[in-house]
Order: C-alpha cells, then structure tokens, then sequence
C-alpha cells in the first residue's frame, strides 16, 4: 500500500454556490485553530456538534475549551452558538451556521454535580460519558470492563435532564448505554456510531443498543467514516452505497427512517497529529488497524471518509443517493437533521 500526500481537502471544504433546501445536523465534527471559518456556513451543514472539550479535560480546561467557541462565534459574522433547536432554524433562515456545543467525555465532572449545571449555563448541549476509556461515570467501550453506570453515573443522568444536556452513548460501554437509556426520562442519542452487525468494529455498537435507542425515542446518528464502514473481507474505501446500507440496516430493524441522524465526525481545519505519553499507559488496542493496513492510516487523507462522502458539500449528493435508494423527501430531511431537531427540541 503507498500512503498518498496530505491533501487540503482532508479539512478543507467545498464551498456551495446555493444553500440546500434541508437542514443538515452534524452530530459530531471537529473543528481546529486553521479551519475556514469565514466559510463554515457554506459548506451545507447549518449545525456542527463540535467536540469542544477534550475527551480527559479537567474541569478548568472545558470551561475554557468551551469558552473558545463563543470567542469564535463572537468574531465570525455568520456563526454563532445553538443554546434551542429554534437557534438552528433560525441560522438556516439567515444562511449561517451553529456550533452545537458537545463534549465528548465527562472527566471534568469530577464528583462535583454543580459542574453539569455551570457547564449548560454556558452552553453545553451534548454530553457523552466515558472516551472508550472507564472512568468515575461510566465504563468505556475499548476497556476491559463492562460493568455499566457508576452511582455518580446514574446521578449525572438525572442533572442532564434537569437541566437541558443531552445524552450522547458513543464511545460509551454497551451496559452503560443501556442504563442511560432506561433511566433518562428523554431520548438520547449515539452521535457517531454504527451497525456493528454490517461492520464489527469494537466502536460500532449493536441491534440491541439501536432498539433500545429507538424505542425510548432516540436518533442513532450514522458515521460516514471508513474505519466504521468498511465491511469484513474488503480491502477497499467504502463507498456512499455502502454507507446506506446501514442506513437501510437501522430502518428495518426500527421500522423506518424517525431514528437515523448522521454524525459525520469530519474535521475542519487541520487534524493535528495524536500525542502520545513516553511513559505509556492502559493499552486499549487499535480498533482501526487494520483500515490503516488496507486503506489509509493517514488521519488527515479523504480516504479516511467515504468514497463519494469525505467533503462536507458533498451532503447534497449523498441526500440525491438517499432518494435514489427509495427514501421519501420527508425521510431524507429527517435523517439529515430533522430528527435531531426533535431530540433537541424536547431536552434542549
């Protein structure tokens, strides 16, 4: 395999000539210091959920992370910051774009519950528990561990639906999602997550977490990111029709298209190289190896995305496939951002 050049595209994105006539929700993006911004309401997406805080940041650190998306939004004339679904609307009505603010990880909470409530007064609006790793929440996907939520978990639960947060089961352990689900009184969401019945891979998660999803109401928001797409045996970029697939997969399991979203989990602006301590630590695999084996291993390359979908105006494109594949208009503006819209509109 030759590993082919950093392209810019990698972060940097086409900008529309028109406005699509949908609402698109990002449900996880990652935006980074070089991005576009003067741009980012011209790439299709009306809402990006960016990872604002990073996944083990101490409390001081998210308050400041977070802080830093309204420095953005205060100083970019067409971007401003979702505290209501109405928000969104509202930027699509004027052409410009939202952040969504969303942690991915609640290290920072600590043991003190006021954190939760500070952190949604300043505009925290989704919230998974534990990065892949367990911590005092809940137990991680990646670890050793599946032991589900903690006593302060189940409490953390309960102050998000007090004040507005909502729930996000990515990167989280199956029997913590599952106790989110049943004890949240409103619905939650997977924000970058995939059938593992069509692509098995230790992030994806399975028909019993998509049921339970729907069933209590939630939005499973399908990830357009090859390592999370790419089916056993093949050793190629997936595709756009592989990607619909499970699209197809989750709407026959839920009895239609009220439960999909899609979290594309692209960046914008340079993906910056991961650090890595000298002195080591807890080993939680390469669920992604052997994608870097055979496609890429390039985390700023296209093809770390899908064939056909590794460009955020290609969203126009990829609602032309969903069409094409038999989902009615009304379907397909759910599945781009309608049904988050709902979520948001009864936990906001």
């Amino acid at each position: 395999m030759t590993e082919e050049p950093t392209r810019a595209n990698g972060g940097f994105h086409t900008v529309l000539v028109k406005d699509p006539a949908f609402i698109f929700v990002d449900a996880t993006n990652q935006i980074w210091p070089d991005a576009d911004f003067d741009n980012a309401h011209r790439h299709g997406a009306t809402a990006y959920a960016v990872t604002a805080c990073r996944p083990q940041a101490s409390f001081e650190d998210a308050v400041k992370d977070v802080m830093e998306w309204h420095r953005y939004a205060r100083v970019h004339d067409h971007l401003r910051v979702a505290f209501s679904a109405d928000d969104i609307r509202g930027a699509k009505k004027d052409g410009d774009a939202c952040f969504i603010i969303a942690a991915q990880g609640a290290d920072w909470v600590g043991r003190s519950l006021y954190r939760v409530e500070a952190m949604q007064r300043l505009g925290l609006r989704q919230l998974l528990f534990a990065y892949n790793a367990t911590n005092q929440l809940a137990d991680g996907c990646l670890d050793t561990t599946d032991r589900g939520l903690t006593k302060l978990g189940e409490c953390v639960v309960d102050a998000c639906n007090r004040t507005g947060i909502l729930l996000d089961g990515t990167h989280t352990g199956k029997r913590s999602t599952l106790e989110i689900i049943e004890r949240s009184r409103h619905p939650i969401i997977f924000s970058h997550s995939n059938p593992s019945a069509l692509s098995p891979n230790p992030r994806n998660i399975d028909d019993e977490q998509i049921k339970a999803c729907a069933t209590r109401g939630g939005v499973l928001c399908l990830a357009p990111w090859g390592p999370l797409v790419m089916k056993p045996g093949t050793d190629h970029q997936p595709t756009v029709d592989d990607f619909i697939d499970m699209v197809d997969h989750v709407a026959q399991l839920t009895g239609g298209a009220d439960n999909i979203g899609i979290g594309t989990d692209m960046s914008l602006g340079t993906y910056p190289e991961h650090e890595h301590d000298s002195w080591g630590g807890p080993d939680y695999g390469n669920p992604f190896a052997e994608y870097g084996e055979k496609v890429t291993a390039d985390q700023r390359s296209p093809r770390r995305n899908l064939d056909g979908f590794s460009d955020y105006a290609e969203i126009t494109s990829f609602a032309q496939s969903l069409s094409a594949r038999g989902y009615v208009d009304a379907d397909v503006h759910k599945i781009l951002g309608e049904n988050y819209l709902r979520v948001a509109e009864e936990v906001w």
